[in-house]
């Protein structure tokens, strides 16, 4: 439980991107279950408590939206940015290049306690709320005298990160190129370590307190197994937890069909990996039949294009993907990709590649373009509904109460006509003056009062030797 909160002095606010008729005026009140209270709720501690019991913050100048859902990030590689060999090359040089730098670094859980500390911190800042970590790296088994121990390590390392500095965490139990058997184990057992509530008469794989969410998701065909795709998938089955992979950029296509002669998805639909509870991340090379077939599985999506872009794997249509109707949620991917964890710089850059990649049919490029409120509707609601998260990304009354408060009233806001378009479109590098998790402040006048950033730093420059 925390103290009631009142976010006041705001000229607009937001409860949800893609509904722009319920903007309003006035107070957001957030209860002391940590939830969004009903619009009007009148400021004020409730009688008989005492006047702490109620905070206050003060939003004069700004827009309180909902908090940002980064939907797809890897947190470790906060910890491997700009490394040399890494920056506009071929996926197939990408990867050994990164694995070759964990390697020496040393995965275990004080360098994921390092990385997950930098990277949850930095989201924060940027007004992200909820990280969704797609952990694919792990200990080498044949050096690791208790590899699953190991991995429950890990993966405890990261959650505890997340919970230290008031962060929402979905992690993500991945795997790229691990046995199918010692993947499920070690799944199985983070789970057990983890979320011991979990099970399958309860989906979604998410603690009481909403603050924590369990999924399990090979990197990819290009890197795992039929085997590893349904033995992941059962354990998903039974402990009720949601599933994520990745597919459709160059080199998933590219080894996919070389090595069994098909395409990406054709593959994870006969995996059994093209259902409701599957979100696939970056999808830049899918074609109308493809995206339709999708939809109709009932997929979502996450796109990632601070990745793709500057890396030239290419740019998912996601104007043509979401006018089959499937969710889109907004990622950064990781810092071995796209250095920054900026999901709202990513958020500017979706919208405005998106008028290159014209839809079917249409003689203008440009009407594959998307606007403003879509792009923040993906790094909002969009996200959320690939988790399987309806109290995410929207401030509706009973909603979780995570908003950010941007300030409008500076110059590089002077002369916007609408300041919610003017979040992506004005001043590049914006950050939120505040940003509440679940009715807590964890920014507070774009400074962290739940870490200390210096320590951080610290902490993993000693870990990685930089």
């Amino acid at each position: 439980m925390t103290n009631m909160l009142t976010i006041t002095g705001a000229s607009r606010i937001v409860e949800r991107f893609d509904d722009p008729s319920r903007d309003r005026t006035g107070d957001l009140v957030i209860g002391a279950d940590g939830r969004v209270g009903a619009a009007g709720a009148s400021l004020g501690a409730p009688a008989g408590s005492p006047a702490s019991a109620h905070d206050v913050l003060d939003a004069e100048g700004g827009i309180v939206t909902p908090g940002l859902v980064n939907a797809h990030h890897h947190l470790l590689q906060s910890g491997f940015r700009t490394l040399p060999g890494t920056r506009g090359v071929p996926m197939r040089e990408w990867l050994p290049a990164m694995a070759a730098a964990y390697a020496a670094a040393g995965i275990d859980a004080s360098l994921v306690a390092a990385t997950a500390g930098v990277g949850l911190a930095e989201s924060l800042l940027n007004g992200v709320t909820t990280v969704a970590d797609h952990q694919l790296n792990w200990p080498d088994p044949a050096v690791s005298s208790t590899p699953v121990d190991d991995t429950v390590a890990i993966a405890r390392a990261i959650a505890d990160a997340a919970a230290g500095i008031g962060a929402r965490l979905v992690f993500v139990r991945g795997s790229a190129r691990d046995a199918p058997e010692a993947a499920a184990a070690s799944a199985e057992a983070i789970v057990r370590a983890l979320l011991p509530s979990a099970s399958a008469s309860s989906p979604g794989g998410i603690s009481a307190d909403g603050m924590l969410q369990l999924a399990v998701g090979p990197a990819g065909v290009h890197s795992d197994s039929e085997e590893t795709f349904r033995a992941l998938g059962e354990v998903a089955r039974r402990y009720g937890l949601r599933r994520r992979t990745q597919a459709n950029e160059q080199v998933d296509t590219e080894i996919a069909l070389d090595r069994y002669g098909r395409r990406p998805l054709d593959l994870l639909e006969e995996w059994g990996w093209l259902e409701p509870d599957v979100t696939i991340a970056h999808l830049c090379d899918v074609t109308e039949p493809e995206i339709a077939r999708l939809a109709v599985a009932g997929v979502t999506a996450t796109h990632a294009p601070g990745c793709d872009v500057p890396m030239g794997w290419g740019i998912a249509p996601v104007r043509r993907i979401r006018a089959h109707g499937i969710a889109v949620g907004l990622g950064t991917s990781g810092g071995g990709s796209n250095d920054a964890g900026h999901l709202l710089a990513d958020a500017r850059l979706a919208m405005q590649v998106s008028g290159l990649l014209g839809l079917v049919g249409s003689a203008d490029r440009a009407a594959g373009a998307l606007d403003a409120r879509d792009v923040l509707a993906m790094a909002t609601s969009g996200g959320a509904a690939g988790l399987g998260r309806e109290d995410l990304g929207i401030l509706s009354p009973g909603a979780a109460g995570d908003a950010c408060v941007w300030d409008v009233s500076g110059v590089a806001d002077a002369g916007v006509a609408d300041p919610v378009a003017g979040l992506l479109w004005a001043h590049p590098g914006r950050r939120p003056r505040h940003v509440v998790v679940a009715g807590h402040v964890v920014v507070r006048d774009y400074r962290l009062v739940t870490g200390d950033e210096r320590a951080l730093v610290r902490a993993l420059r000693s870990r990685v030797g930089r």
